[in-house]
């Protein structure tokens, strides 16, 4: 039988107590643990270690949280958790806009956090082909997706979607033309209660937009229902 090497996590804080206190839990939910105590240290280790999930204090040293989220989110796709205090909201705001994956707030609870730490490394767990429909496409117009090659192709050009993206964009298409609300698109993409706060998948949306703009298509693909949600439209 194949071994299956746990999930290494890579943990960036300032504060020992808060190093102290995830290094525990997460080593104690069977994962492995690497500790970074500033921002260009992460860096380096993101870059040498290639954790499978980064949990990113925005309060760093030198280089800051926002810095890091966005270099490592030009650099790679690796899920970010973010840690923030109670006042930072224009800073979580913009770190979901660079990129991150989902936030906690700081004084946090260690069960909520490993709940939402389970749900990002589940979300971005390669699947084998026994696990997903063979040749599951999913077309749209001009937006094409293979979940089994994990690939989604505007006019035939890839699109560069992180995993949560991905994620985001596949439950959209396979509901083509339905509104779906934040909050099921939370149930359904992040797999958690995510307290009734949306902003994760606005910005997460925002996201798309941009890169199918980006790709030449036009971002009204994924229309605003106002009072509602999103609806991906097909032309």
């Amino acid at each position: 039988m194949e071994h299956k090497t746990n999930p290494k996590i890579l943990v960036v804080d300032d504060e020992r107590s808060i190093i102290d206190l995830l290094e525990y839990n997460l080593r104690r939910n069977g994962y492995q643990v690497i500790v970074a105590r500033d921002g260009r240290q992460a860096l380096r280790l993101a870059q040498a270690e290639q954790p499978n999930l980064v949990i990113l204090d925005l309060m760093l040293p030198g280089l800051d949280g926002l810095d890091v989220c966005r270099v490592l989110r030009r650099e790679s796709a690796i899920p970010i958790i973010m840690l923030t205090a109670r006042d930072e909201e224009v800073d979580r705001v913009v770190g979901l806009e660079l990129g991150a994956d989902d936030y906690v707030t700081k004084p946090f609870s260690v069960r909520e956090l490993m709940a939402r730490v389970k749900a990002v490394l589940r979300r971005t767990t390669p699947t084998t082909p026994t696990e997903t429909a063979s040749g599951d496409v999913h077309r749209a117009g001009p937006l094409e997706m293979d979940t089994l090659a994990r690939e989604a192709r505007l006019d035939g050009n890839p699109l560069g979607l992180t995993h949560l993206e991905f994620e985001l964009l596949e439950t959209l298409i396979r509901h083509t033309g339905q509104a779906l609300t934040r909050e099921q698109l939370l149930d359904q993409v992040w797999g958690y209660d995510y307290y009734g706060d949306t902003r994760a998948v606005d910005s997460a949306i925002k996201r798309l937009r941009a890169k199918i703009h980006a790709s030449g298509g036009d971002p009204a693909l994924i229309s605003t229902i106002r009072g509602v949600g999103y609806r991906l439209t097909h032309p």
